[in-house]
């Protein structure tokens, strides 16, 4: 049974989450207060997090960053600051995904187990053993889930190494950001494809020399994305 934690201040709110969960199967925890929430997240085994932003003590971008400082588990904001550049603030730090309230509990719950499916289909006993990309002195470990450029490491998040690896194995291949959206996130898009957009950005700025002139990951104006070889 996949185990959940919810940081959320507004009852009603994580209660409903709550409900939903545990009828679909999960077991939930709930915390309040994000200074016992990050605790919590960092010092317990969750297979997801659920997280407000404006919470008393630590806020959730917080929360995300330091969760992704040690941890690859899939993270989904939920909140009502509907920005964009709040959304990329939070897909930057990592999240695996950007609800903005109010929310349907279907849709919520649909992401979740999208992101738990996929997840476990990339860590668990189906994951494929002793595959290596190597191009160009990048060097993809999809065993070890590890990323080198010319033998020094870099560390990605788990959609950004999903998204990296997928783009390697179909090197030249021009992808639209909704094609990349489906693929990585394994849902539709739902509007959020601006998410691709953020992990391509922080890919490069991880793996590239020079990110305003890639040398692996191309973009095709007004289609999408490819990886050059």
């Amino acid at each position: 049974m996949s185990k959940i934690l919810i940081i959320e201040d507004e009852k009603s709110i994580s209660e409903l989450e709550k409900d939903y969960l545990e009828l679909s199967g999960f077991e939930v925890a709930i915390e309040e207060n994000g200074t016992a929430g990050l605790a919590r997240a960092l010092s317990e085994d969750f297979d997801l997090f659920i997280l407000d932003v404006m919470l008393p003590g630590t806020d959730g971008f917080e929360i995300c960053r330091q969760i992704r400082e040690s941890k690859n588990t899939p993270v989904i904001i939920v909140s009502a600051k509907k920005d964009d550049l709040d959304k990329i603030k939070g897909l930057g730090l990592g999240a695996d995904d950007y609800v903005t309230k109010p929310f349907s509990p279907g849709e919520l719950m649909a992401r979740v187990k999208a992101h738990l499916s996929r997840y476990d289909r990339l860590t668990g006993e189906h994951a494929k053993e002793n595959d290596i990309i190597e191009i160009r002195g990048l060097k993809i470990d999809k065993t070890a889930r590890r990323v080198y450029i010319d033998g020094e490491e870099r560390i990605l998040t788990t959609k950004e190494f999903d998204l990296l690896t997928f783009l390697a194995e179909h090197p030249n291949h021009v992808y639209s950001k909704e094609e990349l959206f489906r693929e990585i996130w394994d849902m539709d898009p739902w509007g959020d494809i601006a998410t691709v957009t953020v992990h391509i950005k922080k890919i490069r700025e991880k793996i590239e020399a020079d990110s305003s002139n890639p040398q692996y990951i191309e973009t095709i104006w007004g289609v999408g994305y490819r990886f050059k070889i």
